[in-house]
């Protein structure tokens, strides 16, 4: 069960973290994807060539963030974060009077690196560094977040566009961001958390942990390669439909409508997710969970490749949103697990930096496949096959790396 007297005694923190992940919604894909066929007929661009668009972007945001995300060791979390905010906010003006193709690239770069990027990064370092024996359900607590921002912003964006436009929309997603989401932030960061049990330096002070490894050292480790294919799935595939969701449902015959509405249920699981899998990591670690995070996940692909019933996104969107919400609580707690914490921003900032890529090259590579001629529900069911693959991999080095299944300090 939650442990409800550590909320509350650290609620102003776990808030943080919170918001720092709701902040992010307007650099994710499933925010930006909304406004992907306005933004095609403003060019006259077809699938492949605004997915392209999006990937440069993207790439470019991931390797900027392999050096910007090493920040999160040095900087006071305070400052990294209103400035993080204040960029995103730009970005939205930006996008709001977007003009070009080359504009529109840099647009994209700047949301991706501060929203889905820098924002994400640094609210799962906080938690990752702030809290131990706690640290599964911190980081959960604070990646609810996320399945917030998705069950709030689609449908706003939607009603929105429908009423003003949608150049004024993203005028409102900055006055939000501005106005709303950064003093609240200061506010909650006013006062600095020292955690007990941890260096000054952020490293670990009573030799329970794992040593703390340098970035150096992790880029020679095998194991961050091998866990890599496994853990870049959920979020190359989620993406890549998401991205595509127009597409998709013109294929399949439903409304966009139909893909916004199941936003909620996605939100919903999660949540749920994400705070079952924060109380078993805390319980048995997070490297013993890997193997069975991905099945829903495989379970929703085959689900909407074959699907045509009017609630099958619902279905799917559940179904995805749990693997999701265990993703992101399993993965804020790992990289602390094996690595340790002293050079936690670091070595987050290559995994977050390597899933920004994954998401990255989802969206053009199957955009590029759409204007090929290859159905789009193919390559759903290929990506099904692919992640009970990647399960597999995991149950594998689960069973060849007693590192990885190390019970959390």
């Amino acid at each position: 069960m939650l442990n409800i007297d550590f909320i509350r005694s650290n609620l102003r923190w776990l808030g943080a973290g919170f918001l720092l992940s709701f902040s992010s919604s307007f650099g994710q894909t499933y925010f930006i994807s909304l406004f992907s066929g306005d933004l095609r007929d403003l060019f006259g661009l077809s699938h492949g060539e605004f997915g392209g668009l999006y990937t440069i972007a993207t790439l470019s945001s991931a390797a900027t963030l392999v050096w910007l995300g090493k920040l999160a060791d040095s900087q006071p979390l305070a400052r990294l974060a209103s400035m993080t905010i204040v960029g995103l906010a730009l970005a939205a003006i930006a996008m709001a009077s977007v003009f070009s193709p080359i504009m529109l690239v840099v647009v994209f770069y700047a949301l991706r690196l501060l929203g889905q990027g820098m924002l994400s990064h640094l609210a799962f370092t906080a938690m990752g560094r702030w809290y131990r024996a706690q640290r599964g359900q911190a980081i959960a607590i604070a990646a609810m977040g996320f399945p917030a921002g998705e069950a709030l912003f689609p449908i706003v964006a939607v009603a929105l566009v429908a009423w003003i436009g949608w150049r004024e929309t993203w005028l409102v997603a900055a006055g939000v961001l501005l106005a709303v989401l950064l003093p609240a932030m200061l506010l909650l960061l006013s006062r600095g958390r020292t955690p007990k049990g941890y260096r000054a330096d952020g490293g670990d002070d009573d030799g329970t942990a794992p040593r703390d490894w340098t970035r150096g050292e992790v880029l020679r480790d095998p194991l961050f390669y091998a866990l890599m294919p496994g853990l870049l799935a959920p979020p190359f595939i989620l993406t890549g439909v998401i991205f595509n969701q127009v597409h998709l449902v013109e294929v399949k015959g439903w409304s966009l409508a139909a893909f916004a509405v199941a936003y909620p249920a996605y939100s919903l699981a999660a949540v749920s997710a994400s705070l079952l899998y924060g109380i078993a990591t805390d319980r048995w670690g997070s490297g013993r969970l890997l193997p069975v995070y991905l099945l829903p996940l495989a379970s929703a692909l085959v689900l909407l490749a074959f699907g045509t019933a009017p609630w099958t996104p619902l279905a799917f969107m559940a179904l995805s949103g749990f693997t999701a919400g265990a993703a992101t609580t399993l993965l804020g707690a790992l990289w602390a697990e094996i690595y340790g914490t002293r050079h936690l921003g670091a070595i987050r900032a290559l995994a977050v930096a390597s899933m920004v890529f994954a998401t990255g090259v989802a969206p053009g590579m199957m955009g590029a496949l759409i204007d090929l001629g290859i159905d789009i529900t193919d390559q759903i069911l290929a990506m099904a096959g692919y992640t009970l693959a990647a399960a597999l991999l995991f149950l594998g080095l689960n069973m060849a790396t007693p590192r990885l299944t190390r019970t959390a300090a």
